[in-house]
């Protein structure tokens, strides 16, 4: 069960974008709860592209606590930064990309292929499809994770 306030929290932001023309969808947590998925849930993750951390942050701009900036880290890089809506931190990520196993970087997602819509309290919300997060959760060396996907797509095939 997602907790009201994250919902509450997403109706915002959904109210926010709905009608902006940006890719964009709901990753982590939030986004593999909203699939189905009995997950504790820590905070909202918004996957886009370049132009549309930018746009999202424009449009949520009185609660940016982090504005958005190419961020590195050892396995993952993007346009990154961080709002804060009634408590909850919503991280927003542009254009990411993994590390290769030879050490260069992956070409950023086009998030339009593996994007799903979900349907939760009457609004069609943008998620990152499973099979894709159980992907990406593996190139990030997230193993526990990939596996908890892998296992929920055995027995919960997606339709």
């Amino acid at each position: 069960m997602i907790a009201p306030v994250y919902l509450d929290v997403l109706r915002q932001i959904h109210a926010r974008l709905r009608g902006c023309r940006i890719p964009w969808a709901i990753t982590g947590s939030l986004g593999l709860a909203l699939q189905g998925m009995p997950v504790e849930i820590h905070d909202i993750d918004l996957q886009t592209d370049r132009a549309g951390a930018y746009e999202i942050e424009r449009h949520l701009a009185e609660f940016v606590v982090r504005q958005i900036c190419f961020s590195r880290a050892e396995t993952i890089r993007s346009h990154f930064g961080a709002l804060q809506i009634d408590g909850i931190q919503v991280e927003i990520m542009g254009n990411i990309q993994k590390r290769l196993d030879g050490g260069g970087w992956e070409e950023p997602v086009d998030l339009v292929p593996i994007t799903r819509m979900v349907d939760i309290e009457g609004m069609q919300v943008p998620v990152l499809s499973l099979e894709y997060e159980c992907e990406a959760y593996a190139k990030l060396g997230r193993a526990d994770r990939a596996d908890e996907i892998r296992r929920w797509l055995v027995n919960h095939p997606v339709e």
